[in-house]
């Protein structure tokens, strides 16, 4: 009779495997337990590596007590929108987590509190052009994501905010790279007319 206790042992273990870090969280598994907001005072468009976003984020209280007993760390994620991952396949949202490449952006990790959560990150420099929304993932003791909230709705279409990336040029760049091209303009002309004196010269010798 041992036998079949064993089997089944054996198969609880394979399908709680599956359900959780074997086969990894779904995202549609998860309850939007957390009110999340995010903002600037320049409003939705940043510029990275200068500009700052304010996050606030707080358990969602119309959930039964208890709900969020689990939650140990929460991280906060930059998250692309739809319109930037439009044929984009390394931003491509998949419903496993573990594949999911939406919110590749970590801004930080914190350990769980319930109420008057507030965080303001300066938009990092390696952040590329693209529409952002933030989303903030509530983790147990294992790192299993267990619940979530994020600043827009469910489509990702409203309170959006936009990063115009660093372009690495400065108008001092630019100014000297013209002084330079007006040098070499300059210079290529002072030649041509130095060779053409010169064979002026030589024909009335």
């Amino acid at each position: 009779m041992e036998l079949p206790f064993v089997y089944l042992i054996s198969h609880l273990i394979i399908l709680s495997c599956f359900a959780t870090s074997c086969h990894g969280v779904t995202f549609s598994s998860l309850q939007k337990t957390l009110i999340v907001s995010a903002s600037s005072p320049l409003g939705h468009d940043l510029k990275a590596g200068k500009d700052e976003l304010t996050i606030k984020w707080e358990f969602n209280q119309t959930f039964p007590s208890g709900t969020d007993s689990s939650y140990k760390t929460i991280k906060l994620k930059l998250c692309y929108a739809p319109e930037s991952q439009k044929d984009r396949p390394w931003r491509k949202t998949v419903d496993n987590l573990k594949k999911d490449k939406t919110c590749q952006h970590l801004i930080v990790a914190r350990p769980y509190s319930p109420s008057n959560n507030s965080f303001t990150w300066t938009v990092e420099r390696d952040v590329p052009s693209a529409k952002f929304f933030v989303r903030v993932y509530a983790y147990d003791g294992q790192e299993v994501a267990v619940g979530y909230g994020q600043n827009t709705d469910h489509n990702k279409t409203v309170d959006l905010f936009s990063v115009h990336a660093i372009t690495g040029r400065h108008a001092s760049i630019d100014v000297a790279s013209a002084c330079f091209s007006l040098f070499s303009v300059g210079s290529l002309a002072g030649f041509f007319y130095l060779e053409r004196r010169k064979g002026k010269v030589s024909e009335y010798k």
